[in-house]
C-alpha cells in the first residue's frame, strides 16, 4: 500500500523543495489547474514517461489527482513502484482539498 502525505507535508516539501510532484489527472486538467511545480503523467503514460519526466528512482514522489473518490493516484503509484521507484507517496485528498484550502496552483 502507497504511503499517504498530507496536505501541510506536502505544501511544506514543495516550498522546500524536497519532493516531485506528480499530476496523475493529464490532460485538460493538468492544463487548467495543478499543484505547483507539478508534472504530468497519467497512468497511461507511466511505462514510456516515467524515466524521462522521472530521472530518480529514489527520489520522494508524491502522486495526486482530483479528490479521494480518484483512482488514478493509487494507479500510478503502484505503476512507479512497480517499476523501481522507493519512496512514492499519495496525496489522497486530491486538488480539490489544495485549492479549498486557499493553496497556489499552476496552469499551462
Amino acid at each position: 500500500m502507497t504511503e499517504l502525505i498530507s496536505r501541510d507535508e506536502l505544501k511544506a516539501r514543495i516550498d522546500a523543495g524536497t519532493v516531485t510532484v506528480v499530476d496523475a489527472l493529464g490532460g485538460s486538467y493538468y492544463a487548467q489547474q495543478h499543484l505547483p511545480g507539478a508534472v504530468e503523467l497519467t497512468a497511461g503514460q507511466v511505462a514510456a514517461k516515467a524515466v524521462d519526466v522521472l530521472p530518480d528512482k529514489d527520489a520522494t514522489i508524491a502522486v495526486y489527482c482530483s479528490n479521494p473518490a480518484c483512482g488514478n493516484s493509487q494507479e500510478v503509484a503502484v505503476k512507479l513502484e512497480q517499476l523501481g521507484y522507493t519512496d512514492v507517496r499519495k496525496y489522497r485528498e486530491g486538488i480539490q482539498d489544495w485549492v479549498e484550502a486557499g493553496l497556489p496552483v499552476q496552469s499551462a
